[in-house]
């Protein structure tokens, strides 16, 4: 009898050795050498010759003025395109959800632009936007109301509005998404319930529909803030840190570092700075929706 929970526990641990053993090798390997290497510091000319550096790499990432202002775009591109996604994203939600029909058809509609390759609809957002793109045409050559063209990208607010924008419209399918799936969740009959008691559609929506899929809005929460910082494609694209890294986030500026400089330690350090401010957040969002959720009862 003894032998059978034993075969069992054999059994398991060779079941989860070969995914062990890949999660350390791609996950708790990399990690650990990525720490490794914050407190190098490497030789540009010979790779392969690195020294011990302590903790500068970090006193540098905290002290260069590059980092604070791509530190800051991140914060804010973080904090405008993910509560515009997720409003934009629950409201097509509910609306497609109130439809008896042509749901599947909406849904795809609005999930377009999530499959869409970033190089591509940021390659499109820079051509409108361009100094000599569509957009200015249009403005000066069509509707006559402007008599010059307009350099959205060439100012620090302008290129960050561009890619935020960018962002949302591409992250509404998603929350779309989840979203609806979390609607389509909720019992029909907590709205009969409220409709019998005199509740309208905002009292319907504030005080049944949010409380009830309050579970996905956290998880779409954290997926859209990790998701927010680590915004590179559409940045390196559309303004490519310009002009003089005033629309650098963190990743461009740690690529730059990396492979521009090849300074890996300042990257290296760069990276678990964000990984940290990453955590720390994380456990913010979660500590305040569960205060909230205590809050109601």
């Amino acid at each position: 009898m003894e032998l059978k929970p034993r075969r069992n526990r054999i059994q398991l641990a060779v079941l989860l050795l070969p995914g062990v053993l890949v999660f350390a090798m791609f996950t708790i390997y990399p990690i650990v050498k990525l720490l490794y290497m914050s407190f190098l510091e490497w030789n540009r000319d010979n790779m392969f010759e690195h020294s011990f550096a302590g903790l500068s790499n970090y006193a540098a990432v905290l002290s260069d003025a590059t980092f604070r202002t791509a530190f800051a775009n991140t914060l804010i591109y973080t904090l405008v395109t993910v509560p515009g996604q997720m409003v934009l994203g629950l409201l097509a939600a509910v609306l497609i959800n109130s439809i008896p029909r042509f749901r599947v058809t909406f849904r795809v509609i609005y999930y377009l632009p999530v499959i869409t390759s970033w190089v591509i609809v940021s390659l499109v957002f820079r051509y409108i936007f361009n100094t000599e793109g569509m957009l200015n045409y249009l403005l000066t050559n069509v509707l006559h109301l402007s008599e010059s063209n307009i350099r959205w990208l060439d100012t620090r607010w302008g290129g960050l509005t561009v890619a935020m924008m960018l962002g949302i419209w591409k992250g509404v399918g998603w929350n779309l998404v989840v979203f609806l799936a979390a609607l389509q969740s909720v019992p029909q009959e907590l709205y009969e319930s409220a409709s019998i008691d005199g509740c309208g559609p905002f009292a319907r929506f504030f005080y049944i529909t949010l409380p009830s899929i309050k579970p996905t809005i956290l998880f779409a929460l954290v997926m859209l803030t990790i998701g927010g910082f680590n915004v590179f494609t559409s940045i390196k694209m559309i303004t490519d840190g310009k002009p003089m890294h005033q629309t650098e986030v963190v990743l461009t500026w740690m690529y730059s570092k990396a492979f521009s400089s090849g300074d890996f330690g300042y990257a290296a350090a760069l990276s678990f700075i964000v990984a940290v401010t990453l955590a720390f957040l994380a456990v913010l969002q979660f500590k305040a929706m569960r205060r909230n959720g205590e809050s109601q009862f």
